[in-house]
């Protein structure tokens, strides 16, 4: 075996390289997933819960979600390349939103869709989801043949239809990222006969994401872009609190506690935020991220135990806040004012 090889991460050597937008694939699917959830639990609310199947019959949307799981999966398995990632991320993350919605029926002895626990446990389903996801991507640092890998996957898909200059550019970049590794050269070389073709198929994420970025990146170009994301974390911190201050009184205990602990947490954590930001507004701006990421991660988990839907409405402020912050997080790097920390 060759040396260079023996040394590199045991998945490499499996033949498992990480695709660059896995994490993003995954944060489409969970966004997706909670975005069908909402959807399909104010359907219901608003409709008054109606049936599928008749008197007989009840065509549970469970079934519904499989379906969509498995064209997802169908999908990744017969399409080389990696167009075909984000749609079937998109449709997977409709199908997990539509199977996990009744997991309350899964739970309970009399099939209780109504299960009060559930919708905590669905978010906290999501969150070890992202959290796993931040340990395959986010914990080792892509290898050159990592990037080397999706290049050439770039390029295979390319040989049958071509590459559009906006998966060409995604190829070179990755390319030039994996720069020094062994094949980079073939990889050039095949990239360079691949024809041009404007031709694209349509991907869902990305088309959102795109809208999102746009929308922040108006944002933070301004001079209010400090003041937005203190107006959204406090908002967030808010609604939280009153969420606890409202909550049934039969409510447990630990829920009320948890969620109260870490909204103090996410006050220290907004005071050394104020102390930096002064001084150092990039390092500043990474504790603010750090305070909406412990209202996400923690006092959510409390909250959704206590009023899942007032929950929602701090979860879309905070995931809002945490994309400005992550938008000027961007900002403050190109303008080089993020390259020593």
């Amino acid at each position: 075996m060759e040396e260079g090889v023996a040394r590199r991460h045991v998945l490499l050597r499996w033949g498992l390289p990480r695709d660059p937008r896995g994490s993003e694939h995954v944060l489409g699917f969970v966004l997706t997933t909670v975005a069908t959830i909402v959807v399909t639990r104010g359907y219901l609310q608003l409709t008054g819960f109606p049936q599928i199947g008749g008197e007989t019959l009840h065509v549970a949307h469970v079934l519904w979600g499989g379906l969509f799981m498995a064209v997802a999966m169908v999908l990744v398995l017969s399409y080389a390349g990696p167009v075909i990632r984000p749609p079937a991320a998109f449709l997977g993350g409709i199908g997990f939103g539509l199977f996990i919605d009744e997991v309350g029926k899964f739970l309970t002895q009399d099939n209780d869709y109504f299960f009060q626990p559930a919708p905590m446990i669905m978010y906290v389903t999501l969150v070890v989801l992202i959290i796993v996801a931040d340990v395959l991507h986010g914990r080792r640092p892509p290898h050159p043949s990592e990037q080397l890998a999706a290049a050439a996957d770039h390029a295979v898909a390319g040989l049958a239809g071509g590459l559009s200059p906006h998966r060409r550019a995604i190829a070179e970049d990755l390319l030039r990222k994996g720069r020094g590794g062994r094949g980079d050269a073939e990889v050039e070389a095949l990239l360079a006969v691949v024809p041009d073709d404007h031709s694209e198929f349509p991907d869902p994420l990305e088309l959102v994401a795109r809208k999102v970025r746009g929308l922040l990146s108006g944002v933070v170009r301004g001079s209010w872009t400090t003041a937005v994301a203190w107006t959204l974390l406090v908002l967030a911190l808010a609604g939280g609190i009153a969420v606890v201050v409202l909550a049934d009184d039969g409510a447990p205990d630990w829920a009320r506690w948890l969620a109260l602990g870490s909204s103090a947490l996410v006050v220290a954590v907004v005071v050394r935020a104020l102390a930096l930001l002064g001084k150092d507004r990039y390092h500043g701006f990474q504790w603010i991220r750090r305070a909406f990421l412990v209202q996400l991660l923690v006092t959510l988990v409390g909250l959704y135990r206590l009023a899942p839907w007032p929950a929602t409405a701090v979860m879309v402020v905070a995931l809002l806040g945490l994309g400005v912050v992550a938008a000027e997080k961007v900002r403050l790097e190109q303008l080089g004012q993020g390259a020593a920390h």
